[in-house]
C-alpha cells in the first residue's frame, strides 16, 4: 500500500473505487457538516454512486487529470483532498479538500496540501495551484492562507451549495521560474 504520513496516526492514500463502503460510510458520517459546502456529499447517497465517482476519478488519472487522495487518522478516513483539476499541459491544477470535524484543528488538509503542492509544482513540473472556498468557509481560506496562497479575486455568485448561490474567493501559488 502507498501511503505518505502526515502526522501521527495520520497519512494520505489514494482514494480508489474499492474504497467505495468505507468513503460512502465517511461521508454519511460527516454529511451535515460537509454538504454546505460539497454538492456531492448530498449527491453520494449510497455506495454505487460512490462508487462510480471513484472511477472517475481514476480513470481521469489514467489520463493524467484530477487525482483523489483520502486522510486516515488511526485507521479511520477522516477526510480527504483532490485535485480537481490537473492540466500539465496548461501547468495549471486545483485543490479541494473536506474533513470530518473530529479531525480538523491538526493541521491534517494543511500537511496534505503541501504535499501535494510540492509534487505538482517539483515533480510534475507545473506553475499554478489554485485554490477556490466560498467566502464563508473560514476554515478553508484560512487553510489557502497558510499555504501561501495569494487571494486573487472573488467570483460572484459563482457557486451553489444547499441551493443558495455563493461568492466564491480564489487563491494561487505561483512558481517562480528562472
Amino acid at each position: 500500500m502507498l501511503s505518505h504520513p502526515l502526522a501521527d496516526g495520520a497519512e494520505l492514500r489514494a482514494l480508489e473505487p474499492w474504497r467505495a463502503e468505507e468513503f460512502h460510510a465517511f461521508i454519511e458520517r460527516a454529511r451535515p457538516h460537509l454538504a454546505p459546502w460539497l454538492p456531492w456529499a448530498t449527491a453520494m447517497d449510497d455506495p454505487a454512486k460512490v462508487r462510480h465517482w471513484l472511477t472517475r476519478c481514476a480513470e481521469a488519472q489514467a489520463r493524467d487529470g484530477k487525482r483523489i487522495f483520502g486522510i486516515w487518522l488511526d485507521g479511520e478516513l477522516v477526510g480527504g483532498i483532490e485535485f480537481a483539476s490537473f492540466d500539465p499541459a496548461l501547468g495549471t491544477c486545483e485543490l479541494g479538500a473536506w474533513l470530518a470535524p473530529e479531525a480538523e484543528g491538526r493541521g491534517l488538509i494543511t500537511r496534505a496540501a503541501r504535499h501535494l503542492i510540492d509534487w505538482a509544482l517539483h515533480t510534475r513540473g507545473l506553475t499554478r495551484v489554485q485554490w477556490r472556498a466560498t467566502t464563508a468557509n473560514t476554515r478553508s481560506l484560512a487553510v489557502a492562507h497558510r499555504l501561501g496562497m495569494r487571494r486573487e479575486g472573488v467570483l460572484r455568485s459563482a457557486f451553489t451549495a444547499g441551493g443558495v448561490r455563493q461568492d466564491v474567493e480564489v487563491w494561487a501559488l505561483v512558481a517562480e521560474r528562472g
